[in-house]
């Protein structure tokens, strides 16, 4: 009796293993697949679907199962997406942070897991926490943008900034960098100073706001493009694109073509495949044995202008 019960179960689960094997979620050595997860701060921005697409690509090519989560701006969400990933058994994160400061518990709970974060374009406020972090160097960048900035301003003027998330250290590297020349030039008057949260529609409202009150402002200082682009926008309505300059960061193809159409005075080239492919190279790496990595990898910012467009590409280089 024992032996035939035996035998029958054996007929019932074997062929259950080897569909499990063939489906992929069992394999002979007893380990499932190693999954990735990106985890990006919002979709609403096409520089980051492309930053979290070209992660999960390369974590494709290397070999990985990954998915794609949206934290849509919201820190909150962002925990959520953690508690997810780390219920399911992820291997790694590639990580683009909502908040500085709000994101490193995130972090050390996926540490605390024995999940390994690889941090992209964003930084948190812990080297503890992270592997890794791939950042732009927005503070240089700004200081080029700035010097940029004077000169098409021949040292004299107004102008509005919009900033980017108050939480986020982009949002204030950038700042500064633009501040650390352009505050030199007492003739260069800041009228406004506001945040718009890094997106398009809000910093449209924004701009239109402070037209209301400066109307004759000569040029906007925008902590990214997509504020840029709705900077525009504003001034399109307001009857003012021909006569006010409007600068921006990141390298999107949408600013990348009004800069070729002379409707927007300049950008700085960010480049998140790059910064997307280093995380999810360095993640395999880290997965397979290798510990030795900085702690931060500040990645050269380039100013892209009128004049020197034909060099660039929209969202930088992949190398």
């Amino acid at each position: 009796m024992g032996r035939r019960f035996f035998s029958d179960v054996v007929k019932f689960i074997t062929p259950i293993i080897l569909a499990m094997i063939l489906l992929g979620c069992v394999r002979k050595d007893g380990n499932a697949p190693k999954k990735i997860a990106v985890v990006i701060s919002t979709l609403n921005n096409p520089w980051f679907v492309v930053l979290g697409e070209s992660a999960a690509q390369k974590a494709r090519d290397l070999g990985y199962e990954t998915t794609i989560f949206d934290s849509q701006n919201n820190t909150a969400k962002e925990a959520e997406h953690f508690e997810n990933l780390i219920a399911a058994g992820y291997s790694a994160v590639l990580f683009n942070p909502t908040d500085a400061e709000g994101s490193v518990s995130n972090v050390n709970r996926a540490k605390q897991a024995g999940i390994p974060t690889f941090c992209m374009d964003r930084e948190v406020n812990s080297l503890e926490g992270p592997v890794t972090q791939i950042i732009s160097d927005s503070f240089s960048g700004c200081v080029d943008l700035g010097q940029y900035f004077v000169r098409q301003m021949n040292k004299k003027g107004k102008y509005v900034e919009l900033l980017g998330l108050v939480g986020d250290n982009n949002t204030w590297n950038r700042s500064k960098g633009f501040h650390s020349v352009v505050d030199h030039f007492p003739d260069l008057k800041m009228v406004a100073q506001q945040s718009a949260d890094f997106d398009r529609n809000k910093a449209m409202e924004v701009l239109e706001s402070v037209l209301q009150s400066n109307p004759d402002i000569d040029a906007v200082f925008c902590g990214n493009d997509a504020m840029a682009m709705g900077a525009y926008q504003a001034l399109v309505s307001a009857g003012k694109a021909d006569s006010v300059m409007v600068f921006g960061f990141d390298g999107t193809e949408d600013v990348m073509n009004a800069i070729k159409n002379k409707k927007i005075m300049a950008t700085a080239m960010q480049s998140p495949k790059f910064m997307a492919q280093t995380a999810a190279e360095l993640a395999d790496k880290y997965l397979k044995g290798e510990r030795n990595m900085d702690r931060k990898m500040p990645i050269t910012v380039e100013v892209v202008t009128q004049d020197n467009i034909s060099e660039f590409d929209a969202y930088g280089s992949e190398n």
